[in-house]
């Protein structure tokens, strides 16, 4: 269709300046309706013609795809996919791209998926339960092949996974998952991270270590901090509460946590953090103190973010193997949609950590 420009009386013509804005003079898409017309063709004969279908014959294949060319049409894929039952569009929601683990787990995903002729929609929850649940919608609604998804701090209802699973949907979580369920599900060994980091920090030498820990309802906060109580008992440490201090994990969270952990246990010698972000608050309160890193207090965290390797000292953390993750669970969805969600047997892949060890921990260094 066309556009008409209509100049109401009285105002001035401008209409020998609209070469100079041409989508202002037409707004038309060429459709296979119009080639159509233009050959006096059927438009299945054209359609045929543009998928190079074997029956029609090459002189026919030859004027349709002059014409297209002269008119610039452009085939509507969105439309054909979903004409075949495909939209070849993933879903992914992710709690946030803030730092670099997200940011890096949707590398990996778009760099497979791509590979595979899928576009990729990505979704932020920004840790809330109700915006994760208007994403799935949203994504149910675009027909969305498959969903990715990890969870938000916040979410303790699962039903729009529910949904998910009822329309047959392809779903596979990471990282942030509903463990003991039937879901596949690609996640970090964050026990073993957890683990390996502060028995690091006992061969350091350190003996009151503090953990600032996340929500234990998450999977992987839970799973870290049993990794950091374990590693105690194992080397005859007690566990003490006063060392501990459990929050959302943002920088102004790990600076209030370590004000309040010195404030009851003056003579910690370490902490470990759920992740980095916090641990960046903890530094900040134990060099206003005056204390040396690592002499005084030794420090390690979770995430491996790109600042670790910015800060003075620089940061020990458990690396997460962000794009071998977001590879990983695309990869299964993918067969998923192959092979059909129910013909899959749901899966758990377990990625091994690796600890990263820096300036902040390595007291023996100094020695």
């Amino acid at each position: 269709m066309w556009m008409r420009i209509f100049w109401p009386i009285g105002w001035p013509n401008y209409a020998n300046l609209l070469f100079l804005f041409p989508a202002f003079v037409s707004i038309h898409r060429a459709s296979i309706s119009d080639l159509a017309a233009q050959l006096n063709l059927s438009v299945s004969t054209v359609s045929r013609a543009l998928s190079d279908h074997s029956r029609i014959s090459d002189a026919t294949k030859k004027r349709v795809w002059e014409l297209a060319r002269h008119l610039n049409y452009q085939p509507n894929q969105l439309a054909a996919a979903l004409r075949k039952g495909r939209s070849n569009t993933l879903g992914v929601v992710v709690p946030h791209i803030d730092g670099q683990f997200f940011a890096l787990v949707v590398k990996g995903i778009e760099t497979i998926a791509n590979q595979a002729g899928f576009n990729v929609m990505i979704c932020q929850s920004n840790e809330d339960a109700a915006q994760e649940q208007k994403n799935i919608e949203t994504l149910l609604n675009a027909q969305v092949d498959g969903i990715l998804l990890s969870l938000s701090l916040s979410t303790h209802d699962f039903r729009h996974l529910e949904e998910v699973r009822r329309r047959e949907i392809p779903l596979v979580l990471f990282d942030r998952v509903v463990e003991n369920t039937d879901v596949s599900a690609v996640v970090l060994n964050d026990y073993q991270g957890g683990y390996e980091a502060v028995s690091h920090l006992i061969a350091e030498g350190c003996r009151r270590i503090a953990h600032l820990g996340g929500p234990q309802h998450l999977n992987i906060c839970k799973n870290r901090y049993q990794g950091y109580a374990d590693a105690l008992q194992r080397h005859d440490l007690p566990l003490d509460p006063l060392l501990l201090h459990f929050s959302d994990l943002s920088i102004q969270d790990g600076r209030q946590g370590m004000e309040l952990l010195f404030d009851q246990t003056p003579h910690l010698d370490a902490v470990f953090s759920c992740n980095d972000l916090a641990l960046v608050g903890a530094m900040q309160v134990v060099k206003r103190r005056g204390l040396r890193i690592p002499q005084d207090v030794a420090l390690a965290g979770f995430s491996n973010e790109l600042f670790d390797s910015l800060t003075e000292p620089m940061l020990t953390s458990v690396d997460q193997r962000c794009e071998e993750m977001g590879r990983t669970a695309v990869q299964m969805l993918l067969e998923m949609i192959q092979e059909g969600p129910t013909k899959v047997a749901p899966r758990q892949v377990v990625l091994q950590p690796k600890l990263l060890i820096r300036e902040s921990s390595q007291r023996s260094m100094l020695q």
